[in-house]
Parts: structure tokens; sequence; C-alpha cells
């Protein structure tokens, strides 16, 4: 399979950056979009040509650190699906693809693919977490868990914080994030004593990295690889407004 790559190339935070178009040959099938990649930096490396920079680690869809726009989708085409797990077949031999970083001012690019994601853990960073001293670990059955609320606990938590929420969202929302990081321990007994409070304090340093906020598109719910619902920023929004009006009773 051969392929015309158009991909996004900037030097540096400064740089104003611009497409570069290249071709590869060779291609299987059955590789993965990121072993394209690779196989085109190498032809770049024998070229004398820099290297495409882009963010990888598992290549097993668990990190969400292979944060690419592909022709315009959030990790390419497929469905629940990260970049590594989208394999060549998915596109048409010949297909000219069109490779962009994360596009959202809380994201800014670092260089060619590499966006800085740090934002997401100083909103965790403010309140994604319990603070109460739990001592050694417990047993597993020590706290009585109904099964719904376990599996809604777990739909949350299964957010990898990779950001496609974020670049698909035409105001660069992540509230599907914010939203998925708060519901998991809003489901739990063990996250109540802060709940009120984590809401608050998360929503607010979102709004402080400057994350756009949620129209109820969609797109969201849509690109994300693990499929979260936005159930979840539904919830979110019933546990803003409970803790807005429990401040006002108390004033």
């Amino acid at each position: 399979m051969k392929f015309t790559i158009k991909v996004w190339r900037q030097k540096n935070r400064t740089d104003a950056g611009r497409m570069a178009e290249y071709a590869v040959d060779g291609i299987t099938p059955d590789m993965s979009f990121l072993e394209m990649m690779d196989q085109l930096n190498e032809q770049l490396i024998k070229a004398g040509e820099e290297p495409v920079a882009f963010d990888h680690d598992c290549r097993e869809g668990i990190c969400g650190s292979c944060n690419m726009m592909i022709n315009g989708q959030a990790h390419g085409p497929e469905r629940g699906a990260t970049t590594c797990q989208v394999h060549m077949r998915s596109f048409r031999d010949g297909d000219r693809l069109v490779v962009e970083p994360w596009r959202a001012a809380a994201f800014p690019v670092i260089r060619d693919l590499v966006v800085d994601r740090s934002a997401f853990d100083r909103v965790i960073q403010s309140g994604g977490f319990v603070g109460v001293n739990t001592g050694g670990t417990p047993d597993g059955n020590a706290v009585p868990i109904p099964k719904v609320d376990q599996d809604r606990a777990m739909d949350a938590a299964q957010c990898i914080g990779c950001g496609a929420c974020v670049a698909a969202c035409p105001n660069a929302s992540a509230m599907l994030f914010l939203s998925a990081k708060v519901g998991h321990l809003g489901a739990l007994p063990q996250g109540q004593p802060e709940r009120k409070a984590r809401v608050k304090t998360m929503v607010a340093a979102h709004d402080r990295e400057g994350f756009g906020h949620c129209t109820n598109i969609g797109e969201c719910e849509a690109a994300c690889p693990k499929e979260i619902s936005t159930e979840f920023i539904m919830q979110l929004n019933r546990d803003y407004i409970t803790s807005a009006l429990s401040a006002v009773v108390r004033g």
C-alpha cells in the first residue's frame, strides 16, 4: 500500500508551523498507524531530514499518549480506538492522509504532533482524589458497594486522559474528561465527603486552564476511545448546581 501523508511540522512552541507532504510506500494492511509513522520517519532519517515527532508509549490503547488528528478525526476513523489501535486497512491504497496535533489553546504544540497536556494534570491535582487518610490497603469487601454503583464508577474510570474529547469539541471543552474524573469518585462511598468541594474546585481549574464550555454537541463521546457517555456531564452539572445551592443555604 502507498499513501501520501500531509503532516503538521512545527519546530517548537514559537514556530508558526506548516503542513509538509510525504509519500510512503511498502505499507501493509496489518500495520498500525504508528508503525506507518515509524516507517515514514525511517525514510526521512535516511534522506537526512528531521523525523516527525509524535507521542507514544504502550501502543495498546492504554496510555492515551498517541494523540493525532487523522483526516479531521481525533485518533482516526475507528470508533472506540486510540491512534495506535488504528490499522492501515482502515484506509484505501493511495489515500491522502492529513495528520495534525490536537488543536486547543489549553494544549499548546511542543513540536510537530506533540502537545502539552499538562493542563489535565493540574485539573486532577485540584481535586481528583480522595483526601482521607485510609491507612493500609483495606480488604476488598470491607465497604459494600452496590453493583450498579461499581459499574458506573468503572465506566467513568476508563478515561485515559488522552484529550480526544477536547480535540473533537468545537469549543475545546474538557467536560467529558472532567466529568469522568469527578464521576468515578462521586459514584463511590469513599468519594462522598469531598464530593461538593471537589466538583467546584475541578470546574474552576478546568476554566482557568482555558478549556471551553460544553454546549452539548456530543462530538466528545463520538471521539472518545473508551466511549465514555455524556451522561457523566449531566451528572457533573447536577453535582455543581447542588454544590452551589448548598453554599447559598449555608450563607
